[in-house]
């Protein structure tokens, strides 16, 4: 079994989840985690029907390293 690194991404405004596989363009949504997961899964389904596995499995790249800085983005802006 290959394992994938998923990305869950909260919706502040809205609520809910977004989950995406950052090499593959295709996404789920869902009001919690699990049910943004799932429809992950069958949105990756429908892109390897289309496209095929050797196209996903293609895209696919070991996970990067991931760090939260903290960094205020108005302090880039020069005025």
């Amino acid at each position: 079994m290959k394992h994938l690194t998923v990305e869950l991404i909260p919706d502040p405004d809205f609520g809910g989840f977004t989950a995406r596989v950052p090499d593959i363009p295709a996404y789920g949504e869902g009001s919690t985690e699990e049910e943004a997961i799932s429809d992950l899964r069958e949105a990756l389904a429908a892109y390897i029907e289309e496209f095929g596995i050797k196209d996903a499995t293609t895209r696919l790249n070991p996970p990067s390293s991931l760090r939260q800085i903290d960094l205020e983005l108005e302090d880039l802006v020069r005025a």
